[in-house]
């Protein structure tokens, strides 16, 4: 294919979700490969946690680079560069020969991985408007839900053929393969007559706007403390259904699944609704939905009602509102910005990930070898995005 032809609505929606679904695998891929890891490198259960909380903090900070730089240099350029660290990076943790080593390796590998987040939002800004953003998203979401539903599944049964290592490596294959299709199917979507020259001052001037925006902060605020509920059972989830409640590693990816399968579904109806019911209206409904979910999931972990049965119901619940809250936060808050789409998504990233970064922290603090620190904090975040939206959004 001429890269410089216009994809097909279905090829854009699967390379962009492609892209975006690097963050999902690298997380979720060597979820259950927690103890072996551990057991390998010598390392605690928190220094093995710790190297995903620092993916968290890498995915935080690289977005700050990469909007301006995509908003100034186009798409296709940012996006080798991310690929090409991502790659290099999985294969240094492959070759890890202690956590230290493991975690700094992840740091650089989430500084590359999350150039393909940011740019698939800009991508997604420069071809639609808000309601063709939505369903641009939802079909994004539908693609990017495969990788939750298959990385784990994937990583339990790479573990034991190939152990912990192998996962990285078949990480850096999928960042080699998406050098190859954006060079072959994803055409610059940033033409030069419309890309900025903003320098540092003037980028930092552009951030300093975005973050006295307040409607921008409340859509960006609320579609990142509910991701951030997102990250706290991911970061939780391990311990909570493997070691907690004994479920083993290899049935640990089928409930990770399940969740992704409902982000999938969610994700495909918010499309449609989009289409005859007003984002900005939609939206409230979505959120209010998460934060009884997560409410719920606080009540049952403190009480212990229904059982293991009552958490995984809880968490499907509050989980599978993603594939609503992501869409509908990234056309609301970025529509009016499509001058400045990279700076704008940079921002929304480095939100999410910060909050993402902090739950970790939080996280770590409250361990108390329960399942109430997890629930919690998806409570906590749940109730905030709500509060975010209603207080800022008029």
């Amino acid at each position: 294919m001429n890269p410089s032809a216009a994809p097909s609505h279905r090829t854009l929606a699967l390379i962009l979700g492609a892209l975006a679904g690097m963050g999902p695998f690298s997380v979720d891929m060597y979820l259950p490969a927690f103890p072996a890891l551990g057991a390998s490198l010598g390392a605690t259960p928190g220094a093995v946690q710790a190297t995903l909380a620092v993916y968290f903090l890498g995915m935080a900070v690289g977005q700050v680079f990469y909007g301006p730089v995509a908003d100034r240099f186009g798409r296709r350029g940012p996006l080798f560069v991310g690929l090409g660290l991502f790659t290099a990076a999985s294969l240094l943790c492959a070759l890890a020969p202690d956590i230290a080593w493991l975690t700094g390796a992840r740091l650089a590998q989430a500084l590359g991985g999350c150039a393909g987040m940011v740019i698939a939002r800009a991508v997604v800004r420069d071809v639609t408007d808000e309601r063709g953003a939505v369903r641009l998203m939802a079909s994004l979401m539908l693609v990017m839900g495969v990788a939750p539903v298959i990385a784990p599944v994937v990583g339990g049964a790479l573990l034991p053929v190939f152990g912990w290592r192998g996962i990285f490596v078949l990480l850096a294959a999928y960042g080699a393969a998406m050098v190859v299709l954006i060079l072959l199917f994803l055409p610059e979507t940033l033409p030069v007559e419309r890309r900025r020259r903003d320098g540092v001052f003037a980028t930092l001037r552009i951030w300093g706007g975005l973050l006295r925006d307040a409607r921008f902060m409340g859509f960006a605020l609320a579609g990142g403390f509910i991701i951030g509920g997102m990250f706290a059972y991911i970061m939780g989830s391990p311990f909570v259904f493997m070691e907690l409640h004994g479920v083993p590693p290899g049935q640990y990816g089928f409930y990770f699944g399940a969740n992704a399968i409902g982000i999938m579904v969610v994700g495909q109806v918010a499309s449609r609704l989009a289409q005859k019911i007003e984002p900005v209206r939609l939206l409230p409904v979505v959120l209010t939905i998460s934060a009884a979910s997560g409410l719920a999931l606080l009540v049952v972990a403190a009480t212990g009602l229904f059982g293991f049965a009552g958490i995984v119901a809880t968490l499907f619940c509050y989980v599978a509102m993603i594939g609503a809250v992501m869409p509908l936060t990234v056309a609301l808050g970025m529509g009016p910005h499509g001058k400045m789409a990279g700076n704008a998504s940079a921002l929304m990233g480095t939100l999410q990930f910060g909050i993402g970064a902090a739950v970790g922290a939080v996280l770590g603090v409250l361990q108390d070898g329960t399942a109430l620190p997890m629930a919690s904090v998806i409570a906590a975040c749940g109730v905030a995005g709500w509060t975010a939206r209603r207080v800022l959004v008029r």
